[in-house]
Parts: structure tokens; sequence; C-alpha cells
């Protein structure tokens, strides 16, 4: 799904606010965004595969699991923070940071039936979503493909608004699950968002608000319900020389909080229509 788009807009934007740097995306950057999302998609592919299972709490130890669900069952929206290696090495991409955040969440007394045609209305994500989310429209729709235009906006130390295209495609994985992959293009930054003097710039010639955004997401029906489990992996700039012990927390933090707003209000919005 797409609601891991408002992403590290505002951690992004404090460091950009403090620096005043004007890093644009370098291509070993990307190499090393793009290895790190190749290895993920693989571990991912074994899940979807079946041999490894589908949701993250299944495949925590089974003394953990009971107490998870609990957790989940009181309505809490669990956060973890993941890292992919390459053979054992931490990736890294010079002068920007990859965040991968898994948010777990259980839609309660939600068949899967009713929550697949919510989480496909991109076009009331706007309503759904807002103020963060400015606006939503479904461009094309080819069976299990979605095309997507949306526009996010953050409201902090700065005001940073987004335009992106997503492509959206999605897979049965049984009877009882299904996953979603979301894949953002086209990326601009937007100045002077809503006024006749906007402008948008493509992301890559920016500051780093945001350069790339992944998200990964697997749903499956359970007795309780559905659970609905998001990983995303974005790519901002990295924290300047002298300011991570203050400033890389909250870059570090957002994907998460962001992760845990928008699952909490999946799960709001799909009780309400029980």
């Amino acid at each position: 799904m797409l609601f891991s788009a408002r992403l590290t807009i505002l951690a992004a934007a404090t460091v950009v606010s403090v620096s005043g740097a004007t890093d644009a995306l370098k291509q070993d950057t990307r190499y090393a965004f793009d290895r790190y999302v190749r290895l993920t998609e693989q571990r991912i592919q074994t899940e979807l595969g079946g041999s490894q299972p589908l949701l993250w709490i299944d495949r925590q130890p089974a003394d953990a699991r009971a107490a998870l669900m609990s957790r989940l069952e009181k309505g809490e929206v669990i956060s973890e923070k993941l890292q992919t290696r390459d053979q054992g090495k931490q990736i890294d991409a010079p002068g920007a940071l990859i965040h991968h955040w898994m948010g777990t969440v259980l839609l309660p007394g939600a068949r899967l039936s009713r929550v697949k045609p919510i989480v496909q209305d991109y076009n009331r994500y706007s309503e759904w979503f807002s103020p963060l989310i400015r606006r939503s429209q479904i461009n094309a729709h080819n069976g299990d493909r979605f095309l997507v235009a949306m526009r996010t906006e953050m409201h902090k130390v700065l005001t940073v608004t987004v335009d992106a295209d997503y492509t959206i495609d999605y897979q049965t994985v049984s009877p009882t699950s299904f996953h979603a992959k979301t894949i953002a293009t086209a990326i601009h930054i937007v100045d002077s968002a809503g006024t006749a003097s906007e402008r948008r710039t493509p992301a890559e010639q920016t500051f780093g608000f945001l350069w790339r955004l992944n998200t990964y997401c697997s749903f499956s029906e359970v007795p309780a319900g559905t659970i609905e489990q998001c990983e995303s992996i974005s790519l901002t700039r990295d924290v300047p020389f002298g300011l991570g012990t203050i400033v890389r927390p909250l870059v570090s933090g957002i994907p998460r909080e962001t992760l845990e707003f928008t699952l909490g209000q999946v799960r709001k919005l799909t009780s309400n229509r029980n």
C-alpha cells in the first residue's frame, strides 16, 4: 500500500534546514539502494513462495508469538527495525540513509474479502488520510496492477510537499492471503504547492527529502480478523557530520512513526465498517 509514503519527509526536511546541504542523489548511492532492495526482495520471495512463513509474527519464536498476538488483539501496532545484509555485511549507501521498517496490525473481525476493496480504493485515500495525503487518484487499473498518483504533505519544521507516481502490483498468495508491492516513481518535491507559482523538481536533483520508497504489504486472514504487515524501504540524505547524535534518531524514527500511524488508521477504518 501507499501509507508509508508520508515516510521520512519531516526528518529529511529537518536535516536540510539545519545543514543547508544541496547534494543530489549520486550513482553509487543508487546502486547501493538497488542492491539492498534486490536482496530484500529475494527474502520476501521465499515467504511468498511458502518456504518461510508469510507473516513476520509467524517467523518469531513459538514462546513469543502468543504474547505478540495478545498485543495485536489489544489494538497495538507492532513495529520492528529491519536490516538486510549482503553475505553478513552491512550495505552502506554513500551520503544517504536506508530506512527499513516492518509494521504489523490486526484488523479485528475484518475478513479478507472486506479488506481488499478498501485497500484498493486509492481515490479515497486523501479523504481517509488527510491532511497527510492531499490528493490521490487511480490513473490506470489493469487486473492486479494499479497506477496511482499521490500528493503528500508534512507540516513540521518545514512544509514539505511530495508528488509521486506509484506502481502497485497485487499477488494472491493463498485463498486467505494476498500481497501488494508498491514502488514510488517520478518522485518530485513541490515548492509553493497549490499556488500560481507552484514548481516541481525531480527528487533526485534535490536535497534528499525523499529519493526512493518501496513498500511491501501482506494481508492474511486469521480467526480474529486480518493481519496486515507493511515493510517499507526508503532512501533519504544522510545526516551531516557533527549532527548525527542530535538528528539521526529523529531521521530514523520517522519511518516507524509513519507506519504505526497509518496502520492504526487502517485498523480504525476497517473496524468502522464491520
